[in-house]
């Protein structure tokens, strides 16, 4: 930073050298020279990934062929188990499925079934877009269901009897902030709606106590926080007291209470196996059982407060520095915000693409927003210092107004 300013690297170093988590960033594959703030879009590779691919690629499929179904059929529920201690769920709770948007979909139509003479689905109008469109299709095969959108300020006040389920994203993907999914799930309670949950940005990062909170059901991704990997599995939890009376929409062989029965008349299967529906992406899902050993002997109050430190080191340095063009689109309070801290600039893709030709990745959402990940498992304070260094200069210097950093990729 700045000569004489408060947050210098020495200063980042000394909390790294004191942070409880810091050894965890030896467990994932990082390349030199590169601050990766964009966990919240695909997590970092866990060093122990590869191995488990080559075993099951070679021992597992190669060697044991169709015999190594005996020990790949519970792998949804085994899976889930691991993630069920991170979002504050029992065992055989979570289940790893499909993707987001297919859970989604399953878990949805599900909550809407079981409330009879409700018509509503009621949702943010800020929530995730692919939500927005599950929601709609849920409604479209369901008939005679209104997906009802408000600003989230509005949600209490049009929370009644008429809705079935209140659909929320518990961190908002654009800004980070962390909608009160406890007095949001009480609320729906109190009219008699289902509460359902999107966890994406949340697990692994956030604590998230769905027993606690009394959570009917959530969904989430796998491959931001918790490092799965590019397209990894999604996961669904379901309460456990609804398990028995919830039916999943798309019933298939696997979830089946007896699949090798091969009955032509379908029979779920007891408890959250019921919510499986096809055969697993087997491949996907044992890299998904490896990573997930990356939060080992970690629990998930000294993950989250690694995140406040990175995600308040963050925005002090800028409030010392000043930097003109910025404005902060994420809640000041940590209490409030999710992993992320989201920037608001007239010309933000060109700001981010400045940033990542001089090693710090962060990414871009329209219109104008600069997005900074901090995974808590291997994100140090000194990253953070390097990531504020390069964006001061990035703006001071205006390099941002170069030709080149304006070219529209595919991805941002």
């Amino acid at each position: 930073m700045t000569p004489g300013g408060v947050w210098d690297r020495a200063r980042c170093e000394a909390l790294d050298r004191d942070d409880p988590v810091a050894h965890v960033r030896e467990r994932f594959v990082l390349p030199e020279g590169i601050v990766y703030l964009d966990g919240n879009s695909l997590g970092a590779l866990p060093r122990s990934v590869p191995a488990r691919l080559d075993e099951v690629a070679t021992k597992e499929w190669g060697a044991g062929l169709v015999g190594s179904w005996e020990q790949w059929m519970s792998l949804p529920e085994q899976v889930g188990d691991k993630i069920a201690r991170l979002i504050g769920a029992g065992k055989g709770e979570v289940v790893v499925i499909d993707s987001t948007t297919i859970a989604l979909v399953k878990v949805l139509a599900a909550a809407v079934r079981a409330r009879p003479g409700r018509h509503v689905v009621l949702t943010s109008v800020t929530n995730f877009p692919s939500d927005l469109y599950a929601a709609t299709g849920v409604a479209r095969l369901l008939g005679d269901v209104e997906v009802r959108t408000v600003e989230p300020a509005d949600i209490d006040k049009v929370l009644d009897e008429t809705v079935a389920a209140l659909l929320l994203t518990h961190v908002d993907f654009r800004t980070g902030e962390l909608f009160d999914l406890a007095r949001l799930t009480a609320a729906a309670h109190s009219v008699g709606a289902l509460a359902v949950w999107d966890l994406c940005h949340s697990a692994g990062a956030v604590i998230v106590d769905c027993e606690r909170t009394g959570v009917d059901l959530a969904v989430g991704c796998s491959y931001k926080y918790l490092n799965g990997g590019p397209g990894a599995p999604a996961f669904a939890y379901v309460r456990r007291h609804l398990q028995a009376t919830l039916e999943n929409p798309l019933p298939g062989w696997l979830g089946h209470a007896a699949p090798f029965d091969f009955d032509a008349t379908y029979s779920a299967a007891t408890g959250i196996r019921g919510f499986v529906t096809s055969t697993p992406a087997i491949l996907g899902l044992s890299a998904l059982d490896s990573a997930l050993d990356a939060f080992d002997g970690l629990t998930m109050e000294e993950i989250r407060q690694k995140s406040v430190s990175l995600t308040e080191l963050f925005l002090a340095s800028l409030e010392e520095r000043q930097l003109p063009g910025l404005q902060l689109a994420s809640p000041r309070q940590p209490a409030q915000r999710g992993s992320q801290v989201a920037l608001r600039h007239s010309d933000g893709y060109a700001v981010v693409q400045a940033l990542i030709s001089r090693g710090v990745v962060a990414d871009f959402r329209a219109p104008d927003l600069c997005r900074f990940g901090f995974s808590p498992l291997y994100v140090r304070h000194v990253d953070v210092f390097e990531a504020v260094e390069q964006l001061e200069t990035v703006i001071g210097t205006k390099e941002y107004t170069d030709d080149r950093f304006s070219r529209r990729r595919a991805v941002t």
